[in-house]
């Protein structure tokens, strides 16, 4: 049996890095009739990425019944591309941290959190988890996860409302669709940058990509839900 290779012209260095060079190669192919879309490995992994978060089961107190609401057939936040939740820290993209944390609990959600693969992330769910609602001025309740772990997203209320929380994750999506996957966090680290990750923790120092978190970590808080914005279809305007 014959295999038959196919034959690839190579692309001239100028003209590869020349986008009208490329625009004219994509014409002609799409001329051809193939299907030919062009864009970075970066933003491809990201897309991926950010429609595919998988978070930690994670509700304490009422606002994980928004969460569970969240979930169902009247919101549905499966269209958004966030629908799986886990149970094992080894196997979620994100906490999403939905009631109150006291003393007693936070060594386990930090334990939960350091237990996740990265890159991972925190959403701040109600009153409580942001700066310990009504309880802040108790003797037995964390103000704030942040004092545990860095979050990335703030949705304030008590408890927000159901398109508060779609709106916070599709602002912690547009967040991850704009990382630098290669070259970023991944990249090797240099002496000075590895002599850094082993003064801040642990046996083997953090990682490349917590460093590059603690360095600059952009945390989004959501106000309020945009005018215009419905539930069912997301952004209208």
């Amino acid at each position: 049996m014959e295999v038959r290779k196919p034959v690839i012209k190579s692309i001239p260095y100028d003209e590869f890095k020349d986008n009208k060079g490329l625009e004219t190669i994509v014409d002609e192919l799409h001329e051809g009739g193939v299907n030919v879309v062009v864009g970075s490995l970066d933003q491809a992994i990201n897309w991926g990425r950010s429609n595919s978060l998988w978070s930690l089961t994670f509700g304490t107190s009422c606002c994980g019944i928004e969460f569970m609401a969240v979930g169902c057939a009247r919101y549905d936040f499966s269209r958004f591309g966030f629908e799986v939740t886990r149970n094992s820290p080894r196997q979620a993209d994100l906490i999403m941290c939905a009631g109150t944390i006291t003393n007693k609990m936070a060594p386990v959600f930090k334990r939960l959190y350091d237990e996740m693969a990265e890159p991972k992330y925190v959403v701040a769910v109600g009153g409580c988890a942001i700066s310990g609602g009504p309880f802040k001025n108790s003797y037995n309740v964390v103000r704030g996860i942040s004092e545990i772990v860095p979050v990335d997203v703030y949705v304030p209320g008590c408890p927000p409302r159901p398109e508060a929380i779609l709106y916070g994750m599709m602002q912690l999506q547009r967040k991850v669709k704009v990382e630098k996957f290669f070259g970023g966090a991944n990249h090797k680290m240099t002496k000075e940058e590895k002599e850094l990750s082993m003064s801040k923790g642990g046996l083997h120092g953090l990682s490349n990509e917590a460093l590059a978190s603690e360095a600059k970590r952009e945390t989004i808080v959501v106000n309020e839900v945009p005018e215009g914005f419905d539930a069912k279809k997301g952004l209208t305007d």
